[in-house]
């Protein structure tokens, strides 16, 4: 074998061995790129998983914001929805009681203080009208008598169509012991005319001299003067002290009048 026949050999194995290793390293660097191609997989699914946490767990906090302790209280019992009723249930019917009881006890204490009464006649025009719902204070005269000008309602002898004892509504005119005259018209407290302005017709009908109011009484007049019955008429006289229900205090209809009720002769 002469040089150039070795050479040739030579290189043919050296290109040969070199082949080898090429091949040998393209070989392996697929299962390189494949182990680096899964950990990139798990790279990226791991994100995903962890984005798809974080909605979940918005949910469960906006859960939690929506339904309150019902919400806590159905995770305390692994989600379970049974009980949970049971104990809203009960939750409720609980809260109405409390409810009703706290109404009943208001209306009660109300009902101590507070008479509501509805005008039925003329007798009172033209300051209060037929429907006129009108508040009574019960209260108002525990420790002090009525004022002149007071709005009162009390108990008459006067009997209604079913037999029952007629509630009147009068304003007081007359004081214990106090004179009262009516004549000509006009109306005199000890000797002095009193304003009758607010009146129906400014105008008070009947005659009466020098009676004297008696101890514990009031002498009451309807401001429709000419058809009001009231302590001119023997039927009705003079009101005891305990015959008051109370004093007329505020108007809650009609609407267009309601408010607090004003003594024209303060």
């Amino acid at each position: 074998m002469n040089e150039d026949e070795s050479k040739i050999i030579n290189d043919q194995t050296a290109a040969s061995e070199a082949d080898k290793e090429t091949a040998g390293e393209a070989g392996g660097q697929p299962a390189e790129n494949q182990t680096a191609g899964d950990n990139a997989a798990e790279a990226v699914q791991q994100p995903a998983e962890d984005t798809g946490a974080e909605p979940a767990a918005e949910e469960a906090y906006g859960a939690t914001a929506a339904g309150g302790a019902e919400a806590l209280m159905d995770a305390a019992n692994g989600g379970g929805k049974g009980p949970v009723k049971k104990e809203s249930a009960k939750s409720v019917a609980f809260e109405w009681i409390k409810d009703i009881l706290i109404a009943i006890i208001i209306a009660a204490v109300v009902i101590q203080f507070v008479k509501p009464t509805i005008v039925k006649e003329q007798s009172m025009e033209p300051n209060f009208y037929a429907n006129d719902y009108l508040f009574v204070s019960k209260q108002s005269y525990r420790t002090d008598g009525p004022q002149r000008g007071d709005v009162i309602v009390f108990k008459s002898d006067l009997l209604t169509e079913s037999g029952e004892k007629k509630l009147l509504i009068k304003r007081v005119i007359g004081l214990p012991g106090e004179t009262i005259d009516v004549k000509d018209g006009d109306v005199y407290v000890d000797g002095k005319a009193i304003d009758q302005s607010f009146t129906k017709d400014g105008w008070t009908n009947g005659d009466i001299e020098g009676l004297v109011v008696p101890k514990g009484e009031y002498f009451c007049m309807g401001d429709n003067r000419l058809v009001s019955i009231d302590s001119r008429d023997p039927s009705v006289g003079c009101v005891e002290k305990s015959r008051i229900v109370g004093k007329v205090v505020f108007r809650l209809y009609p609407f267009s009048k309601i408010g607090t009720i004003k003594n024209p002769l303060k």
